[in-house]
């Protein structure tokens, strides 16, 4: 089996963290597999049955069990049932020395991932393990992509270094990036800090592995400490299957914790360990886990007035606070607005199927003379929506004049985008239109006509 080792020669550190158990009531099976996984997975427990396993399980969350069919007292398939009854969502490799079709086929309902027969060589072994642990890898990455799409973030924008206060942001960010440190990034709601966290984790060397983004906020205080570090089954009421947390899916990549003052007492002590000793405890679990994540952190609040108001931990603030980086409101880097407003114009108009918009000198005074006080996030609102209506809805100036069009051209513009539009998606069939429409086929002509595009 070919390895995939790191530059200096040690094997793959996210294979170090795959932990595996081992169930089979012949010792010398047990110390035979035991020897040959330790070698390149951090972490090998055995159990010679079922019974002796469970208490196992229930302190960590292995990513693969090899489990022998034949075992005293409950047989490895009938226990297999109950752990994917449970909601185990790891790997398992059943191994037996008697076996038939019908066994292979029980097996691999019951939910088996691999099936070995006895005798099988280490090289049949170390196979199925890496088949697993590629299978384990990609679910992490499919759960990770899936929480992006989910989060909705701003995905879409870049970091715009116009202005010298952004610059200075930027050559900040190359000289942080490159090192494991943990990072605190502040600002006011809405400045762009998740898209920093994710240009920091497009700049490190962590790059390859996964951006977790988490809203502290958006999690009630009791569900916390679950959703970063996991649990074990029968961890707390509810808890009817194990759960892996946000640090786990982060493993080799970066854990950006926004909104971190929001943070309930319990999970600050709790992440302050984590930050000090690269490890994660469940709850519910006695056994430890070693994690290689590197934390960003976000706040929009004054962390020292919340030490100050005892809301949040001192010692934590310090350990956040090994890299600080502020990101400046939009109304003291004006030279960013019109930057940003053709970058979000360019970006934003393929992914809503619209036309780009003109960005007139008109429009960009307007868009100057703000101060934004919701920052990029409302400009980045403001272009969206613009982009929808088909014109840039500022209101009036000081003159009383609209910065675009008059109310009634609006309303025409608006009409001649959606019937367009709908001529489009029905591949220029004009009946087919104007039934979706709703109109009848001699007003969509005479509406065609009129705009001379027939």
């Amino acid at each position: 089996m070919k390895e995939q080792d790191s530059p200096d020669g040690a094997v793959d550190a996210s294979r170090q963290q795959f932990s595996i158990l081992v169930v089979d009531d012949e010792p010398g099976m047990l110390s035979f597999l035991q020897r040959a996984l330790a070698q390149r997975h951090g972490r090998v427990d055995t159990a010679g049955s079922v019974e002796a396993a469970v208490p196992l399980l229930r302190r960590c969350l292995y990513d693969l069990i090899v489990l022998d069919i034949s075992l005293p007292g409950r047989s490895g398939i009938d226990w297999l049932h109950e752990l994917r009854n449970d909601g185990y969502a790891g790997e398992v490799v059943l191994i037996t020395a008697y076996a038939d079709l019908d066994t292979a086929i029980n097996a691999l309902r019951a939910g088996a991932s691999d099936f070995l027969l006895k005798p099988f060589s280490v090289a049949q072994m170390l196979n199925a393990v890496e088949r697993c642990f590629e299978r384990s890898r990609l679910r992490r990455e499919n759960f990770v992509l899936r929480r992006e799409i989910e989060e909705k973030s701003t995905a879409v924008d870049g970091v715009v270094c116009q202005s010298g206060a952004m610059q200075g942001v930027c050559d900040r960010l190359a000289r942080i990036a490159p090192t494991a440190a943990t990072v605190l990034l502040t600002g006011e709601s809405g400045t762009g800090k998740e898209v920093v966290a994710r240009a920091l984790h497009k700049m490190s060397r962590r790059a390859a592995g996964p951006f977790v983004p988490v809203n502290c906020a958006a999690i009630a205080s009791e569900l916390i400490e679950s959703e970063l570090f996991g649990h074990v089954r029968g961890a707390f009421t509810g808890a009817h299957a194990a759960r892996e947390g946000l640090f786990y899916y982060a493993q080799g990549g970066t854990l950006f914790l926004d909104e971190i003052s929001e943070l309930p007492a319990a999970a600050q002590a709790k992440l302050l360990r984590v930050l000090e000793e690269r490890r994660i405890r469940p709850l519910g679990s006695e056994q430890e886990i070693p994690v290689d994540v590197r934390v960003v952190a976000a706040t929009n609040r004054d962390l020292k007035d919340e030490v100050a108001a005892q809301r949040f931990r001192q010692d934590l603030y310090y350990r956040l606070q090994v890299l600080e980086l502020r990101l400046p409101p939009l109304r003291e880097r004006p030279e960013d607005v019109e930057a940003l407003a053709r970058h979000f114009v360019a970006t934003l108009a393929p992914m809503l199927g619209m036309p780009p918009l003109e960005l007139t000198p008109r429009v960009l005074a307007r868009l100057a003379a703000y101060d934004w006080p919701g920052n990029v996030r409302e400009l980045r609102n403001l272009v969206e929506r613009s982009l929808i209506l088909g014109w840039f809805d500022l209101g009036p100036d000081e003159s009383g004049n609209d910065a675009v069009a008059a109310p009634d051209e609006r309303l025409e513009a608006v009409e001649k985008r959606h019937i367009l539009a709908t001529l489009a998606a029905s591949a220029g069939n004009k009946s087919e239109a104007a039934r979706r429409l709703g109109i009848s086929r001699k007003t969509l002509d005479r509406k065609c006509t009129a705009w001379g595009c027939d």
